[in-house]
Order: structure tokens, then sequence, then C-alpha cells
């Protein structure tokens, strides 16, 4: 089958004729076909936009600012490409990130050019359009037109083959976290050949290597790639077949690229390769498989190889000058004839380079002058967006960075509010101020749907979430369930809720086999058959079922091990704090240890979750007003397009725009992340400041940040010092507010609002006070003597604040239950979960076996009724009966509503009489 990109021509047939020239660049057939000034696509543009339209010839790099309207210079650019005949449709490349990037991008084209955009095949993201060019060459590397895309879950299924292949521990080294390797090789463009050493010894004692090159070559058996081979191979063609690559060198006359600031290195190597200039077929260049301009692997910015005679100095991370708006590099003026410029077009924003952890590139865009010598740089820099003290409080702390090429954002419009910076005490009050000021805002006029919350870890949601209900304001999370709504949260809450009521068959059914214990499908099943015909809960069908014999031995012991943990923590309910007594289910059930052992990338933060989960139930007087309180959460749900706040990360925030944002958290270790400052250096610390520029630019009218000097981190209060982004900021457009509810001020340890509350004496002598103390462990009883008060395990002491437990700290008696044990020991200002590691002890609660007195539970007298399910069974001893299972069969004892049977064939067994039939 011929290439599709091939021009063939019958040799009999008549020469074709020769194409129509286009328009000279600039020249009057040019004008006059686009319309002149007085175009429409053209109109409403300021002058840099309309040079960034205008400006086809050669390599542009546009540097679009926050709010300058880059989307509408890339869409109005690929108009007057074809408005002025310089390209059809089909040779434009156009290509972005997302899949909605990209049918926005075609939306706003169709707008324009009408219904000539559905004749641009070549639209859509750097995937899609790798994939269409992958399966029109895939035999040239391996594979067939009709491969099978993997995806995540088909990936890390083959990669457990794979780990059984090689004998390898499956829990030790997670098929995810190969996974997860391997896919930052391919975001590199690594193939198994080009992985450093030192990189492939990370993973399974040395055979990540090994691994990775089963994986690719099992893949080509299988007839299949995945989301990173649809660049990988792309990059691979383009090299070794310089036939295919000068074919689309040729096609595509004009390449644009949008939000090249987030592209990774295989995109980086993918685009630069098809945006090299076009070279001959007798170009030596593209005759040598190995040789030349496509053959040679190259590091990025190496630059074109028919360019090494010129000097290239090479790129530095300080800011480019500013060029002229009009000014053209020697590029265009090519020494080679056979070569000719490429026009590239690359759209983006250095200051707003905030994916580097999923594998995004900064360098790409600080080195496009120097990867396109000649290049010309126009920047956006007038905001339609944002007033004049946010953009200028933006501006200023985005000007620290030293890998930037520089540029500084201005508006027309009016100077606004001045940014707010506000300390709390601590998190509570951060939530309770950004509350009150939302409600002020309401009862003004101010519209819901215009305030957003934009915090660095989902962590910090959760306290907004609960404060939003306790004053009925509607909210919304973006880009994630809200916090009661992920996986782990509704797992443990699934745990507690069945501790509180045994008769939660949905809790039950949720968590039987959360974490694995043998239990699947068909034992649940058997379950619900039992329960439907006795007409009783899940749990108690499962308790009469463990002593029968319906069950193999293995799933039996399983859920006899379910039952007995329940049945221990509902005694352990009325005797400890409903905060511990989470603690310990959390732990014994394994739940804990089985986020500790996944190493995926949320395992981390999953963990973080659950501390949080645990700690958000201590202002709660027990379990039952904790759930009642979770189920008013819950019952909070309203329709997507109703009035209510947007609660988002930073992340999430990218592209959107809002008239006021409020931005809490900036505290140190907080933001910037302690985590990033630490795994990447002066790096980390650069994207952490893109990534307060980037919340800043949110913001059309107001800005305000908040800052609490005590916040729970990892099981812990701690104190914190404010973000260093915060004296980073002009002081001329910032104004600093206090907190209504008063701030003691972030040095040292400044008086608590809460310390009031624990000096109450023992003149205070109600039966109903004296009760709650005895459950503390403290206080008097009812005779006058006072409880033993030294043993403070079942306290809820005051919060620790501003330091961890040190090394030898054999009294923990001033750490609350949330936050004993491994939880406070690791590096709580890094980010890291203790947790993590799988080997280590519980970060719930400590390991320390010490004596606590404790109130004896109530002894009530009265006779046990009611054994087994509380039924009698309509069997007798002697009754023939049939077991689907075992078959026929006589009964030989009767207990309750249990039936010992001698079966024909199966022998003597015990089983529940809703499961046999009467013959």
């Amino acid at each position: 089958m011929a290439d599709p990109l091939k021009q063939t021509r019958n040799p009999l047939e008549a020469p074709a004729a020769a194409p129509p020239a286009l328009p000279a660049p600039g020249g009057i057939a040019a004008r006059a076909r686009a319309g002149g000034p007085g175009a429409p696509y053209l109109a409403g543009l300021n002058a840099e936009q309309r040079l960034a339209v205008e400006t086809l010839d050669g390599p542009v790099l546009v540097l679009a600012g926050a709010g300058t309207g880059k989307t509408r210079v890339l869409t109005v650019r690929i108009a007057h490409i074809l408005a002025t005949g310089r390209a059809r449709p089909g040779e434009i490349f156009a290509v972005t990130i997302t899949n909605k990037a990209a049918r926005e991008m075609k939306t706003r084209v169709g707008e324009i050019v009408g219904g000539v955009v559905e004749g641009m095949p070549w639209l859509g993201t750097f995937h899609s359009i790798g994939v269409k060019i992958l399966r029109r060459h895939a035999e040239l590397v391996g594979l067939k037109p009709d491969f099978t895309i993997l995806d995540v879950d088909d990936q890390v299924r083959l990669m457990k083959q794979l780990l059984d292949a090689e004998n390898i521990d499956e829990k030790r080294w997670p098929a995810r976290v190969l996974a997860s390797l391997i896919d930052g090789w391919k975001n590199r463009g690594l193939t198994p050949e080009q992985v450093p050493a030192g990189e492939a010894g990370v993973f399974a004692n040395g055979k990540g290597l090994k691994l990775y090159k089963a994986y690719q070559e099992r893949l080509k058996i299988l007839n299949a790639a995945d989301f990173g081979d649809l660049l990988l191979e792309n990059i691979r063609l383009f090299r070794e077949q310089p036939e295919v690559l000068r074919q689309y060198q040729t096609r595509f006359k004009f390449i644009l690229v949008d939000e090249y600031q987030d592209t990774n290195v295989a995109q980086y190597l993918w685009l630069r390769l098809l945006a090299q200039r076009t070279a001959t077929p007798a170009s030596s260049a593209l005759t040598s498989p190995r040789g030349g301009e496509v053959g040679e692997q190259r590091e990025p910015g190496e630059g074109d190889r028919a360019a090494q005679d010129r000097t290239v100095s090479p790129p530095s991370p300080q800011p480019s000058p500013h060029r002229g708006e009009g000014a053209r590099g020697s590029a265009l003026e090519s020494p080679i004839p056979s070569r000719e410029a490429k026009n590239i077009c690359c759209v983006g924003d250095d200051d707003q380079s905030i994916y580097g952890w999923r594998g995004a590139e900064v360098d790409n865009i600080l080195r496009f002058e120097h990867d396109f010598p000649g290049a010309i740089v126009i920047r956006l820099e007038r905001n339609y967006r944002s007033t004049g003290h946010i953009l200028a409080a933006a501006s200023h702390i985005i000007a620290h960075n030293e890998g930037r090429l520089g540029k500084t954002l201005r508006t027309d419009d009016v100077p606004g509010e001045k940014v707010a910076v506000t300390g709390a005490w601590d998190s509570e009050e951060e939530a309770r101020a950004v509350g009150e000021e939302i409600e002020q805002l309401q009862r003004g006029g101010h519209a819901l749907n215009e305030i957003a919350i934009l915090v660095r870890a989902s962590f910090q949601m959760r306290e907004f979430e609960d404060r939003f209900v306790t004053l009925g304001l509607p909210y919304r999370v973006i880009g994630g369930p809200r916090f009661y709504e992920r996986a782990e949260i509704r797992d443990a809450l699934a745990y507690l809720r069945l501790i509180n009521s045994p008769a939660d068959d949905l809790a039950f059914e949720r968590i039987v086999n959360v974490p694995k214990r043998g239990l699947g499908d068909a034992t649940v099943q058997l379950l619900h058959d039992h329960a439907r015909k006795r007409r009783v809960p899940l749990f108690e069908a499962a308790r009469a079922i463990v002593e029968t014999d319906e069950l193999k031995p293995k799933p039996r012991g399983a859920l006899r091990g379910v039952i007995e943990a329940f049945e221990r923590w509902r005694k352990q309910r009325d005797n400890l704090p409903h905060t511990q007594l989470a603690e310990i289910v959390l732990d014994e059930s394994g739940y804990t240890e089985m986020w500790q052992k996944d190493r995926s990338a949320d395992a981390a933060g999953r963990l973080e979750n659950l501390k949080e989960l645990v700690r958000s139930m201590e202002e709660f007087e027990n379990l039952q007003g904790f759930l009642e309180h979770i189920s008013l959460v819950m019952d909070n749900e309203k329709a997507a397009e109703a009035d209510a706040v947007s609660i988002m990360t930073l992340h999430a925030a990218k592209g959107l725009e809002f008239d006021t944002a409020f931005l809490p958290g900036w505290e140190e270790g907080v933001f910037p992340n302690q985590r990033a400052l630490d795994d990447q250096g002066r790096a980390g610390l650069e994207e952490e400041r893109r990534l307060a520029h980037v919340g800043l630019t949110r913001a059309r009218k107001r800005a305000k940040i908040y800052f609490a000097t005590n916040r729970r981190m990892h099981g812990l209060w701690q104190t914190n010092i404010p973000s260093r982004f915060l004296d980073e900021l002009p002081e001329a457009n910032v104004e600093v507010t206090e907190a209504q509810g008063g701030f003691g001020g972030y040095g040292g340890y400044g008086a608590s609002r809460f310390d009031a509350t624990t000096s109450f004496g023992s003149s205070y002598n109600t039966p109903g006070w004296q009760r709650a103390q005895a459950k503390k462990g403290g206080g008097f009883s009812d005779d006058g003597t006072p409880y033993d008060a030294d043993h403070s395990d079942d306290a809820s002491p005051p919060p620790l604040r501003g330091r961890a437990r040190q090394e030898g700290d054999e009294d923990q008696s001033h750490l609350s239950p949330a936050g004993r044990g491994r939880s406070g020991e690791g590096d709580r200002r890094s980010g890291r979960d203790p947790g993590d590691d799988a080997s280590s002890p519980s970060p719930w609660r400590a390991r320390e076996e010490r004596p606590a007195t404790r109130r004896l539970p109530l002894t009530i007298e009265g006779e046990l009724v009611a054994k087994s399910t509380g039924t009698i069974s309509a069997f007798a001893p002697g009754d023939r009966v049939f077991h689907l299972k075992f078959g026929n069969g006589n009964v030989t004892a009767v207990d309750g509503n249990k039936l010992t049977i001698q079966f024909d064939k199966a022998g003597e067994k015990r089983v529940v009489d809703s499961f046999v039939e009467r013959v």
C-alpha cells in the first residue's frame, strides 16, 4: 500500500501543471486577500497581538502572560494563515496539551473560518496526532496498523505478569511503581538502550532496565502500545526513517504549539524533528540512517546539524534581553541553499510552568531562541483580567525567579483593591475568617460562582468544607472529589458506621474485603442469599455462616476474623475516645498498612487524608455525633450549575478566573511545599513561585492571602512561619489585615484562645460533668473520690504546637491521640509521609506498652436472649433435606437455625437451615 503522503504520478500521464504561485508575503495581493487592515478577525487585537498574528515567517515565540489573550492569538493566527492563502487546512500542524484545549481551539477557529476547520486533520493533542502518524507507518516500528492502545490498568496487569516471570515480589516492588518509572523514561524520550545505568538500578535491585526491555518486547507481541509509545515510537520512526520524516516536514508548512511551557522532553524532541528545516532527498543528512540531521540522536538543544559550523552560545538561564518587536535574526537567510526556514510558532508562558512533577520541562521554552536561532520573541503583556494591584503583586513575586525570559504584566484597568494578607491563629480560625468574608460578600450581592478558594494541598480543603456546611454555604470541589467523597475516606467511614450500626449492610459490603481478605463476590452473594431468606442484616448472616461448613476453611476463617474484630471494637467504643478508636480500627483492620505498602504516587496523600479524618473527629463528643455531621456533609450535594463557592488546588485552577480568589495556607512547608524544595532545590522553589503567580492571577478584582500560625500536619500540630513569598510582595500593593478572631503572632508560642478551657476546677460537681471527666480519665466519681489523673492515655489534652517528639522522649502525654507514634517522627516539614515505609510501625498510635487505668464497663444484669440469629429452625432431627452444594442428607442435630446434617456423600456438615429444603 502506497504511503498516503507520497505524491506519485503515472509516467504515461501528461505532466501536471505547475502549482500556482502563492502571493508574496506582505505584497499587494496578500494584503488585499486578507482584507487589509479592516479584516474582521483582526478587529479588536492590540498591537502586540496583531504582530503575533501577522508574523508568519520563521520561528516565533509568543510569550503570553496570564489573561493576555493567548488563545485568541493562536486561533486568529490560524485563520490568518488560511485567509492569506499561505497554506491549505491540511498543511497546518496545530498541537496542544489537553483534549479540552484542542476542542476549544477547533471551535474558535471554526467561528472565524467556518466549515474549513473540518479539513484540518492535524489539529489536536500530541497523542491524538501521534497515533494518527503511527498507524500510517506502524510496520516500520514493529506494529500493525490496528494496534491496541493500553490504558493504565492494562499496563499494570502486564507488568504484574513480567514481575511473576522474574520471581519478583510484587508486594515489595509493586507493578504500579514500575509503570510510573517506565512512563517517566518514555516522557523523557528514553528507549531501553538509553536509560542511564544509575536510574535502571533503582527498581528490583537493578532489574528495572531488564523489565523495561521485556515490557517493550511484550507490547510488540501483543501488537499494543501505551500512551508513552505514541510519541516515543514516533521519535524512533523519524530517526530511523528519514524519508518519512522528510515527507512530514514538507507537508507541514506551519507548525503551531499551544502551552509550550508544559511540554515534556519527548514532546520537545518530536517537535524538534518536525520543525527542522526541510532537506532535499539528495541531502547526505537523509541518505544515512544513522547520520546527519535525522539519524543521529542528539540531546535537546543541540541545534541543527547543518548549523554546526556556526557559533551558537549555550542557553542561559538568565532572562533574555527584551527584543525589538520587529527584529529578525539571520536564521531566515540560511547559508545552505537546499534548506528553507521552518515556520514554527510556540505560544506559552514560562511564568506558568507548574507541572514539573508530571514531566513538564520549563527549559523547553527558555531555550527556544537557542534551538531556533534568529527567532522572533513577541511578548503579550497587556492583561485583560486582573486589576492593577493584583498584577503588580503577581509581577513582583515572579520577578524573583532567575529561570525566566522576562516580561511585566500591565493593565489599563483601575488599580482596584489591594492584595489582602491576613494571619490567623490556626487553620480552623483561617477557615472561619474566610467563611465570614464570603458571607459578607454574598450579602453585598457577590455571586458565589465568582468566588474560589485555591489551596496548595488537598488536605487543606476539609476544614473549609466543614465550615461551609456549618454556615450553610453551598460549595463545589473542582478537580477531584470532596474530602468525604474520597475512596479512602469512604472506606474508613464504612468501618466506623458498621461499628455504630451493625445493620448497615452498605457499609459491611463495602469493607468486607477491603483490604483484600479472600472474600470475593461468591462469598458476598452467599451472605446476601441467607440475609434475604432470614430477613437479617449481612453482619448477622455472616455470624451464622462462619459457624457452618457453607464456606471453605480459608474464607470462613477470614470472615470470622472480621466479625471478631468488629465485636471487639464495639466493646472498646464505650471505653475509648472515638478518635483513638478510629486509629485502632484503621490500624488493626490492615487498612493503613494497605496504603503504606502501596507505592503509587497518591498513596502518601491518601494516608495524609486518613490522618486528617481522625483529626476532624476531635471536635465531636462521640462517634454518633461525628457520623451525623458526615451525613449532613454528604447531603449537601448541589447541582453543578447552582451558585456555589469553588474549592480547588492551585494546579487545578490554571486556566480559570474568578472575581474573588482566597489563597490560604501561605506558610513555609505548606507553600512553598517542603517536598518540592527537598527534591528539586532551587528549581522546585521557582516552580512553587510560579504557582503563587498563577494563583494571584486567577483573581479579577480581589486576591486575599491567608496564613496560619498553627496547622495540623502529618498528625501533629506544628507552628509555622509565614511563607517567604509574602515578603516578596510589593508593600505598595498589599494591605495587611487582622482576622476578627484575633491573631497572637507567629513568633514563639503565643497564647491560645483554647487555653482557658483547661482551667475547670473540682468545685464544678454536676453529675454530667463528673461522668465526662471520668470518661476522660480524670475528675471525681459519684462518691467524691478522684479518678487517677496520672494516666493521660484517655484524655484529650491541648494540641501540640511547635515541636515534634524528639528522639528519646518517653512521655507522650503532651500528644493528642491522633498525633502519637510514628506520625510525629517523620520529616514533618518535607511533606513525606512516614507511613510510606511498609516495614515501619503503625503511624496511628504508639506501640509502647503502658498500663492505663480505665473505668470498667457497666454490667447489665439479665438473661442473654436470642442466640445465633434469634430464630428457631423449622427442621427437626431425622428430617430428610437437600442442599444445593452437598446434596441429600439427614438432620442429626438442631441448634437454633443451624443444622448438623449427615450428607450421603459429603459427610457431616453444619449448615444454616435457609440453605436446605425438605425432601
